[in-house]
């Protein structure tokens, strides 16, 4: 494999950045961010080093749940901007060599949405087939929704013809029936749509959901032989389709246990999913947080199947723009983070995760956030960031749920803290007040500090860049005597690293030893100017800071990469 191959499965080693578009820039003083906004700050997530935009939904919707809910799927919400606004931003990111996914939600829809208003005028109607109806009573369904705290189960009564559709989410997001040929077909060609515009993939949401034979089997005529099969036939539309700067993707959202998330890459074919979240190893690393103890990252290291294909990647997160989900825990180990980061009422959701963002979990210790994202970038896979998270941005508890974590983006410390120039009552939502407020943290400040966060991340971002084993080599977990250390190597072709991180605040001096290197070997450290070589019995001892971290390149004679 050349280095060259780095560019054809691009998002191996990308660096990723989510965003809202309605609270990222507001660009006509309206209170609600928008596409032209947000293209005034595509230099500014270049400069960072983001190589990816994760663009979130911009669909026209009456966003009862974040813009998940659509009614029109091939449409620009008029208040983010239109279909020229989307092109002037896939064409400046592009020209400034970053990519631009948005959102394909191919489980459900609004209740607003054309197909389900036809589906419920009645029972004879062509499109009732797009939803999934029952006539009889359902049994109590109310530990399956995703919304505990607003729903009582997962179907809801329609008077109009006396029959119960299924809705995994809110009440007003009715789920697609995506065994009929014909939804499936409508949703190939939004793909289609979408691709032809410019983007470069799609982050697929709800995954396990949509292809859920437990709610579809019976239902239709449609059934599926095989419910993977729909998830392959999106992937190889993809491939026909895709054009541009490079294969395009399916970064999906399946929060399931490792062996479970392979099937949905496709084994060893990999055939289905390019992506996946990690949410197995994203829980247990909170754990770890609030243990101050590596091994529960070790065990979730330990777990990930080694047999995907190549092209098959995990992407690895911190915070994302939903509660910190932690149902993959048990209730113990839930209720240590609970404890650590989240012990009022307020901060959780659901009774299963938190409505926080990382800085105040930490009180906002920098020494704990730089370990973290330090630790975010040295995990094998694919970096995902939140909007804020590279300057420290903090949650607004007096918004309702999930929402507490979506404020407008802190640009300086003026009005809105930049986001607007519109009456703070007209915002589109409440900007977050008290010591993580944009008076303390923004991106202004933030640029002229050269020990901020965002210093931090920029580099963690350029050495990521630079060091492709992180994203494509294998990797294995060294030991130490100290549990509270997370020492790991990556290896890619003929180039090693060693990783190390202390999630405890006392210093350490880790012993590490790597037999199958030669003595002498120089070990440069590439967030400091810090250099040791291999002893004799191939070891070196690496001393660590309270929260220290380490990246560690074997320096090879034949390596031609600046160090």
């Amino acid at each position: 494999m050349r280095i060259t191959d780095t560019a054809d499965l691009w998002y191996k080693n990308a660096v990723v950045y989510c965003l809202d578009p309605e609270v990222y820039l507001d660009s006509n003083g309206d209170g609600i961010g928008d596409l032209h906004g947000l293209t005034q700050r595509i230099d500014y997530l270049h400069e960072i080093g983001v190589t990816c935009i994760w663009l979130m939904p911009f669909y026209p919707s009456p966003r009862r749940d974040n813009g998940y809910d659509i009614s029109d799927m091939y449409g620009v919400d008029p208040r983010y901007g239109d279909h020229g606004d989307f092109v002037e931003l896939i064409r400046l990111a592009h020209d400034r060599g970053i990519r631009v996914i948005v959102d394909l939600i191919i489980n459900h829809t609004s209740d607003q949405h054309p197909w389900f208003r036809r589906s419920r005028a009645s029972k004879s109607n062509p499109f009732r087939d797009f939803y999934v109806w029952r006539s009889d009573t359902p049994p109590d369904t109310s530990d399956e929704t995703m919304f505990p705290d607003q729903e009582d189960g997962i179907w809801t009564y329609d008077e109009r013809t006396g029959e119960w559709y299924l809705h995994h989410f809110l009440h007003t997001q009715p789920d697609l029936n995506t065994a009929n040929p014909l939804v499936r077909e409508q949703i190939a060609k939004t793909m289609g749509f979408w691709l032809q515009l410019g983007v470069d993939g799609f982050r697929v949401d709800a995954v396990p959901f949509a292809i859920n034979q437990t709610t579809l089997a019976g239902r239709d005529e449609h059934e599926f032989a095989e419910p993977h099969d729909y998830l392959r036939s999106l992937r190889a539309f993809l491939a026909r389709r895709s054009s541009g700067t490079g294969s395009a993707i399916m970064l999906g959202e399946v929060n399931m246990p490792h062996q479970q998330q392979r099937a949905f890459f496709g084994g060893e074919d990999g055939d289905q999913l390019t992506m996946q979240f990690d949410f197995f190893t994203n829980q247990k690393v909170f754990l770890a947080f609030a243990r101050q103890d590596a091994e529960p990252i070790r065990e979730a290291l330990r777990s990930r199947p080694q047999d995907i294909a190549t092209e098959a990647q995990y992407a690895n997160f911190l915070r994302n723009h939903d509660e910190l989900t932690l149902d993959l825990l048990s209730e113990e180990e839930r209720e240590e983070i609970f404890a650590a980061f989240g012990p009022q009422p307020e901060h959780q959701f659901g009774g299963r995760g938190l409505r926080r963002r990382l800085p105040p979990m930490v009180d906002g210790d920098p020494r704990r956030l730089k370990m973290a994202y330090s630790l975010l970038f040295a995990l094998p896979g694919t970096p995902v960031l939140y909007y804020g998270e590279e300057i420290g941005m903090g949650e607004n508890l007096d918004v309702p749920g999930r929402e507490a974590v979506r404020t407008p983006m802190q640009w300086d410390s003026e009005k809105n803290g930049g986001f607007s120039s519109a009456k703070p009552s007209a915002v589109a939502r409440a900007v977050v007040e008290g010591p993580f407020g944009p008076e303390h943290i923004n991106a202004a400040d933030a640029r002229r500090d050269q020990d901020s966060l965002l210093h931090h991340i920029t580099r963690l971002a350029k050495r990521y860049r630079e060091s492709p084993e992180l994203g494509w080599g294998s990797y294995q977990l060294l030991e130490t005597p100290y549990s509270e250390v997370l020492a790991h190597r990556v290896r890619w072709e003929d180039r090693t690293m060693v990783l190390l991180h202390n999630l405890a605040p006392h210093p350490v001096v880790v012993p590490f030893r790597l037999e199958d290197h030669r003595p002498g070997t120089e070990l440069v450290d590439l967030m400091s100017e810090q250099w040791c070589r291999l002893d004799d019995d191939g070891g070196a001892e690496i001393p660590l800071e309270g929260y220290g971290y380490r990246w560690l390149r074997l320096k090879t004679e034949d390596d031609p990469r600046l160090v």
